[in-house]
């Protein structure tokens, strides 16, 4: 496990373009100034006892919780690296066509909604019905996720 000063180091030293927040009890936080989602926050709540969290919710690979953070608590320097590259990729203009993007999303009764990018709108369609339009995808997400259905 990496200490805190170690990760911090590998945080400020390959990462420039993260800044850092400080937050309470020690704790320090890294966003991504330039996230095209209103999400923000790379690594959260950084602690001084080495624990912290970075934000996996747009990447496959990782068990996040239902805020869409991974634990790093354990993570090994290339570990760390990794996660918290691929999460400012995920928040990045280049991550999502700007012109379209498309998912769909199923519940436990085969009911199928379609999550689509268009424009800056991110809307939800159960068929050709609009179901919802949100302002970024985290929240389109978790509107879905809140209604019972998982992603294809």
């Amino acid at each position: 496990m990496l200490t805190f000063e170690e990760k911090m180091k590998v945080i400020t030293e390959a990462f420039p373009e993260l800044t850092q927040k400080d937050v309470s009890l020690g704790r320090v936080n890294f966003q991504y100034e330039d996230s095209v989602y209103d999400k923000k926050n790379v690594v959260y709540h950084l602690h001084p006892n080495g624990n912290g969290y970075v934000y996996a919710g747009l990447i496959s690979g990782y068990e996040a919780d239902e805020k869409g953070y991974v634990n790093i608590r354990d993570f090994s320097e290339a570990e760390l690296r990794t996660i918290i590259e691929a999460s400012i990729d995920s928040l990045s203009a280049e991550s999502i066509d700007q012109e379209m993007y498309l998912e769909e999303w199923i519940n436990d009764n085969d009911q199928v909604l379609v999550l689509l990018k268009e424009g800056e709108e991110w809307n939800v369609y159960a068929d050709t019905d609009l179901d919802g339009t949100f302002n970024s995808y985290p929240e389109a997400a978790d509107y879905l996720e809140k209604e019972g259905f998982t992603k294809e």
